[in-house]
C-alpha cells in the first residue's frame, strides 16, 4: 500500500469505530447530531469537496455529487425524524471502502507494468582518463564506448566490443532463461548484465533506444480507449444527470399527485427517502471503475508476459481476430539462412561462393549474409563496382571488372541466360559470370522449433483461417506452409505485393472478424500498419515494429501470438461480464427502490457491493500464466 491508501484505511477504521461506538451512547437531539458529524466528515470530507468543485466548475454530474446529495439528504431526514444517522455514514463509509479497494486493485495491476518500468536505467558508465564516470544516459552520444558491470542494467543499445556475459532479459521478454552475449553481438537496453564486464559501443541515442521506446509505448497505452470504454464514458455523461433528475422527480411528483390528485397527505419523508435511496443505487461506480480497470489489468498482465499492447482498443480488436496472416522469414522461420549445397558449378565451388558473396556484399538481407558466411573470408569491397539491385530478382555487379549476376530464375531470363533447375527444396541463387551460367547455390531457412505448435495454438484460440506471405520461391513456401499446417500461402511476393494481398484478405473477411498480420517488424511496417491488428515478432530494438505494430511481442517465440489472443479474449469476457452484471443489478435495485421495497442498506450493496465484486472480477485479467 502507498501512503495515500494507508491514510484512507486509517480514516475508514476511525470512522467505522466512531460510528459503532456512538450507536451505544444514550444521547439524543442536537448532541447526537453533532457527534455523528465527526465520523461523517472524517470519512466523507474529500467527497463533499470534490462535489463542490464539480458544481463550481459547472461539471457537477458525477458519483461524488450523487453520494453527497444522498448522504446529506439522509442526515436531514434523520434530523427531522430524530432517526438513525448510521445509514448516511454507512453509505459514505462503504463507498470509500469501495474506492480504497479499487485503488488497491489498480495499484496491483500497475505493479506488473512498473516491473517493466524497472528496466529504465539510472546511469551509464563511461571510461575517462582510466576512471569510470557515471553519466546520464541522455548525455551518451552514438558511437560512444560504455562499460556495463555485473548487476547493472544495459542503458543504451549497442554492439559488444569486449567481454562475455549472460544477460537477464526477463523484464523485456517475460522469459527467465538468461542468454549468452559475446563480442560482436548486439545488446539492447533494459537487459541486466549478470556475470562479466562488457565494453559496448552504442548504436543509438538513449531517446531512440529499445528501453525508451518500450516505456513510451506502455505509458501511453491507457490513452487509446476501446469502444467499450468509450461507451461507458458516454453512458456516464448521459446516465448521471438522468438519474439526478429522476430522483428529483421521484421526490416531488408522487407527493404532489397524492395531494392534488388523490387528496391524501403528501408523505414527503417517505418519497424523499426513496429518492435518496434511488440516488445511491444509481451511482455508476461499478461500470465507470471496473471497465477501464479490466483493460488496464489485461495490459498489465500481458506486459509481464512480454506482450506489449499499445492500447485497450487493440486489445479489444485482438479478441475479435479470426484470420491470422504470417510473414515467413523471421516469424515462422528463424531467418537464419545456411548454404546447403553448390550445384552445376562450372568453376570451383569456393570460387563460385566468392563471386556470389562479393556481388551480394552491399546487401543486408539474410541470404546475402549467409553467402558471406559460407565464403568465410573478409570481403574486399574495392573489388566490387556498379552494384545494381533488381527488386524481387537479385543483384548485378562488376567483380574484378567481370560482370556477375546473382539471383533467381527471373533474373537469369532477364539477362538471356538459361538457368539449370534445382530439385532441392530451398532458396536457389543462380549465378552468371561474364554473361555465362556458372551454377547455383542452395540456401535453406530453418523453421522455428515452436512454429507448428504456434499455428495449432492460434487455431485453438479461435483463428479460423491462417495465411502465409513470403517473397520466397513458391515450392519452398508451399513446403514450409504444408509442414506447419498453414491453410493458404502466397509466394514470390515483392514488398508492395504483401500490402495488396492483405488488402485483398481484408475485403474477403470483411464482417467476419478482424485480420491480424504477424511480421518481424523490420521489413513489414507497411503491412503491419494496414492490417486490422499488426503484431511484431521478435522486435526488440526495431523502430519499424514499435512504430507500426499495435502489439509487440518482446521475443521471437510464435507461441506468444496465441497467448496474446487468449489474454485479449479473457479480458473482453471480464468486461462484458461486468457490464451485464452491473447494469442488471442496478436496474433491479432501482425498480425496488422506486416502489419502496429497497432501503438504504440495499442501496449500499447495489452501489459499493456491486463495485467491489466487479473490481474483484476485473483483477482476474492480471493472471495470464496458465492461459
Amino acid at each position: 500500500m502507498n501512503k495515500k491508501q494507508k491514510k484512507m484505511l486509517v480514516r475508514i477504521i476511525v470512522a467505522a469505530a466512531l460510528m459503532i461506538g456512538l450507536s451505544f451512547l444514550p444521547v439524543e437531539g442536537w448532541l447526537r447530531f453533532l457527534l455523528y458529524l465527526f465520523p461523517y466528515f472524517i470519512i466523507g470530507y474529500d467527497i463533499l469537496r470534490k462535489a463542490f468543485k464539480g458544481i463550481r466548475n459547472r461539471q457537477p454530474f458525477d458519483e461524488s455529487l450523487l453520494m453527497s446529495i444522498a448522504t446529506i439528504g439522509a442526515i436531514a431526514i434523520a434530523v427531522c425524524d430524530d432517526g438513525d444517522y448510521t445509514e448516511a455514514i454507512a453509505v459514505m463509509l462503504f463507498y470509500q471502502i469501495g474506492e480504497w479497494f479499487q485503488s488497491y486493485a489498480v495499484g496491483k495491476s500497475r505493479r506488473n507494468i512498473s516491473d517493466l518500468m524497472d528496466i529504465r536505467p539510472d546511469y551509464a558508465n563511461i571510461e575517462r582518463e582510466g576512471k569510470l564516470e557515471q553519466v546520464d544516459p541522455d548525455e551518451v552520444e552514438i558511437g560512444s564506448v560504455i562499460l556495463v558491470q555485473p548487476g547493472e542494467k544495459v542503458p543504451i543499445d549497442g554492439i559488444i566490443l569486449e567481454g562475455s556475459s549472460t544477460l537477464n532479459t526477463s523484464a523485456l521478454t517475460g522469459e527467465s532463461l538468461p542468454r549468452d552475449a559475446r563480442p560482436g553481438d548486439e545488446i539492447i537496453s533494459g537487459c541486466i548484465n549478470m556475470t562479466g564486464v562488457l565494453k559496448v559501443r552504442t548504436t543509438r541515442e538513449f531517446g531512440e533506444s529499445t528501453v525508451s521506446k518500450i516505456l513510451d509505448l506502455v505509458e501511453n497505452a491507457s490513452s487509446r480507449k476501446s469502444r467499450s470504454e468509450d461507451f461507458i464514458t458516454k453512458f456516464a455523461r448521459v446516465y448521471t444527470p438522468a438519474v439526478v433528475y429522476s430522483a428529483i422527480a421521484l421526490a416531488i411528483l408522487p407527493p404532489l399527485v397524492r395531494m392534488i390528485g388523490l387528496g391524501l397527505g403528501p408523505d414527503w419523508g417517505t418519497w424523499v427517502y426513496r429518492a435518496l435511496t434511488f440516488l445511491v443505487i444509481s451511482c455508476p461506480c461499478a461500470l465507470v471503475i471496473s471497465i477501464p480497470l479490466s483493460f488496464f489489468a489485461g495490459i498489465g498482465g500481458a506486459s509481464k508476459e512480454g506482450v506489449l499492447v499499445k492500447g485497450s482498443n487493440y486489445l479489444e480488436s485482438l479478441s475479435q481476430t479470426k484470420c491470422i496472416v504470417f510473414d515467413k522469414t523471421g516469424t515462422l522461420t528463424q531467418g537464419v539462412f545456411e548454404v546447403n549445397g553448390v550445384h552445376h558449378a562450372s568453376i570451383e565451388e569456393e570460387k563460385l561462393l566468392e563471386y556470389a558473396a562479393l556481388a551480394e556484399s552491399a546487401s543486408s538481407h539474410p541470404i546475402s549474409k549467409s553467402l558471406q558466411k559460407a565464403y568465410g573470408k573478409e570481403i574486399d569491397r574495392t573489388r566490387v563496382t556498379e552494384i545494381r539491385e533488381i527488386s524481387g530478382e537479385g543483384v548485378t555487379a562488376l567483380v574484378d571488372k567481370v560482370p556477375v549476376a546473382a539471383g533467381n530464375e527471373k533474373l537469369m531470363k532477364r539477362l538471356g541466360i538459361n538457368p539449370v533447375s534445382c530439385h532441392q527444396t530451398g532458396t536457389i541463387i543462380h549465378l552468371s559470370i561474364d554473361k555465362k551460367y556458372a551454377g547455383h547455390i542452395v540456401i535453406s531457412d530453418i523453421v522455428k522449433p515452436h512454429a507448428k505448435e504456434a499455428v495449432e495454438a492460434v487455431k485453438k484460440a479461435g483463428a479460423e483461417h491462417t495465411v502465409m506471405l513470403t517473397g520466397d520461391d513458391r515450392r519452398v513456401a508451399e513446403n514450409v506452409a504444408f509442414s506447419l499446417g498453414i491453410d493458404q500461402v502466397y509466394a514470390e511476393l515483392l514488398p508492395g505485393d504483401k500490402v495488396e494481398k492483405v488488402e485483398q484478405i481484408l475485403k474477403e473477411k470483411s464482417g467476419k472478424g478482424k485480420v491480424a498480420f504477424v511480421g518481424d517488424g523490420i521489413n513489414d511496417a507497411p503491412v503491419l500498419s494496414r492490417a486490422d491488428i499488426g503484431i511484431a515478432m521478435g522486435a526488440m530494438g526495431s523502430d519499424a515494429a514499435i512504430e507500426a505494430a499495435d502489439v509487440v511481442l518482446m521475443d521471437d517465440d510464435p507461441l506468444k501470438i496465441a497467448k496474446a489472443i487468449k489474454i485479449s479474449r479473457k479480458c473482453l469476457r471480464i468486461v462484458y461480464q461486468n457490464i451485464w452484471f452491473a447494469i442488471g443489478i442496478k436496474i433491479v435495485c432501482l425498480l425496488l427502490g422506486a416502489v419502496g421495497i429497497a432501503n438504504m442498506w440495499l442501496a449500499i450493496f447495489a452501489d459499493v457491493g456491486v463495485m467491489i465484486l466487479a473490481v474483484l472480477n476485473a483483477i482476474r485479467a492480471l493472471f495470464v500464466k496458465k492461459l
